[in-house]
């Protein structure tokens, strides 16, 4: 199985990564289009000059990599993306080879997390548009892709990914609950500017309190993602 999980930033998605690459049968990879997404966009984001020498900037060459031989040999390949790396230019059309399933988190919390870490941030920026557009493009296809909210899981990690594992057909695996600190293996370069607090972790975090109150271009950028957002959490997978 391929699992393309997509994510916007500040989402619970290195966890998810890190849960999945925990597994022995899983090999993982982590915002393989990253490269592709800044050559195309010219966005100046920390560690650029890093990331794009690290990774392929030819989308098709990436495609080739995700649908080829799995890493390490292993039964399964979870692919960690960022939806908002989907812009013209790069290919949609191989995702209907792989296993989809997106992971949303409230914008009000993205918002506030992510222009933490980076300044001035727009709609185009955090995915919720782009993943409402993948998952109609699949459901067009008949596809029934899975819809998991990173708040569900943080109340209840168990029974959250136990009931993922479920909708995707794969044996429960407990490992996934825990992984070892200091970050994984596959970590992109840029880890080193985003992951502090996963790499201090050794699981997922408790429930989130409150929802973070905002004002100014941050409770815009919340507003202005809300329609996606509802939009996918009234087909996410229930508690």
């Amino acid at each position: 199985m391929r699992i393309a999980m997509w994510s916007g930033p500040r989402n619970l998605s290195t966890a998810m990564m890190y849960a999945f690459g925990a597994r022995s049968d899983f090999a993982v990879i982590d915002e393989p289009f990253y490269a592709a997404y800044l050559t195309r966009t010219g966005l100046n984001h920390p560690m650029r000059e890093a990331i794009i020498a690290s990774q392929p900037t030819d989308p098709a060459d990436v495609v080739a990599q995700l649908l080829g031989p799995v890493p390490e040999g292993k039964p399964h390949y979870y692919q960690k993306h960022m939806a908002q790396h989907m812009i013209p230019g790069i290919p949609r059309d191989w995702i209907t080879e792989v296993t989809n399933v997106f992971l949303i988190r409230h914008p009000a919390r993205v918002a506030a997390s992510f222009s933490a870490k980076y300044d001035n941030p727009t709609l185009a920026d955090i995915g919720f548009v782009q993943q409402l557009e993948l998952y109609e493009q699949l459901t067009a296809a008949g596809a029934a892709p899975v819809v998991i909210d990173s708040s569900d899981i943080r109340r209840d990690p168990g029974a959250m990914l136990r009931a993922l594992c479920d909708a995707l057909g794969l044996a429960w695996d407990d490992a996934m609950l825990h992984w070892r600190a200091g970050g994984h293996q596959s970590d992109g370069v840029w880890a080193a500017h985003w992951y502090g607090s996963v790499h201090a972790s050794t699981g997922f975090a408790p429930a989130e309190g409150d929802l973070p109150r905002l004002d100014g271009p941050r409770a815009a950028l919340a507003q202005d993602a809300m329609p996606a957002y509802r939009a996918l959490s009234a087909v996410r997978l229930r508690p």
